[in-house]
């Protein structure tokens, strides 16, 4: 009886060993290609609107999307910058009309998901079906950020918001962008040079 015991304590032991060993849910990692400035066309549904239209990003927190379905977004343009959003229709910029403020928060969603992951040094995900999802939380919700075999944005869900983006025929334009900080030190040292250039 007390070998009988001894056995099982031991088995459970290796097991315990080997399951704290392995990842769980085969996760992997993966080299960043998020830091990039792209432009895509979308497909989008919360809840019961369905939109379409192309999304840009410029930079870290510099996104724009454009909007040319249903009828209620057609033609509006929100720009995103430094944590703020402006509307615009045809050249007129206006606050961003009451139909586009649960999309104006769901494109916060995303930008908020893309922005944190493209600072990391490497993706965390697994792996499935030949595209990378990664998994987090924001104060709207769980979400998954799934990428493709390139390592570009191929859709955005947050199930809990009944929120589904697709991205199809991403552009990347140019190569990995600066980080917010080293932007910002650039133009000040920029903006430093030129002033000293200026008053000596």
């Amino acid at each position: 009886m007390k070998r009988l015991f001894t056995s099982v304590l031991l088995f459970a032991g290796i097991f315990c060993l080997t399951s704290c060993s392995s990842p769980m849910g085969g996760g992997t990692v993966r080299e960043n290609k998020l830091n990039c400035a792209f432009t895509s066309p979308v497909t989008m549904s919360l809840d019961k609107l369905n939109a379409e239209g192309t999304v840009t990003r410029l930079g870290d927190g510099e996104w724009t999307a454009e909007f040319d379905s249903p009828n209620t977004l057609s033609g509006v343009k929100l720009t995103f910058s430094s944590g703020s959003v402006t509307a615009d229709y045809k050249g007129l910029t206006f606050s961003v009309p009451k139909s586009a403020l649960p999309v104006k928060a769901m494109l916060g969603n995303l930008i908020e998901a893309v922005d944190t992951n493209a600072r990391e040094s490497e993706l965390s995900g697994r792996e499935n079906e030949g595209r990378f999802e990664i998994s987090g939380s924001l104060d709207g919700g769980d979400y998954t950020l799934i990428l493709d075999n390139s390592g570009n944005i191929a859709a955005f869900d947050m199930p809990n918001n009944l929120l589904h983006i697709s991205f199809t025929d991403v552009q990347v334009r140019g190569g990995v962008l600066p980080s917010a900080e080293e932007t910002t030190t650039a133009v000040t040292t920029e903006f430093a040079e030129l002033t000293t250039t200026a008053c000596g």
